[in-house]
């Protein structure tokens, strides 16, 4: 059984929101350091996904009810 896209995007908005609370405490008690970049760039990446998987979801409920 395969993951849908959106539970997918959702996954990976909860993982960017996650990794953004991270850095805004890595940078609040020890300030703008290698672990903070990291954490923002991982952030960035999941939200990224996530967007993408939520986008492509919509595309396919596009496309299934253009077929109908």
């Amino acid at each position: 059984m395969r993951r849908s896209p959106i539970t997918a995007g959702f996954f990976y908005m909860a993982l960017g929101v996650l990794f953004t609370v991270f850095a805004v405490q890595e940078v609040s008690s020890s300030g703008w350091g290698f672990l903070s970049y990291v954490f923002v760039l991982l952030a960035t990446l999941d939200f990224g996904s996530g967007i993408r998987m939520v986008m492509l979801h919509l595309k396919i409920k596009s496309s299934e009810n253009k077929k109908k």
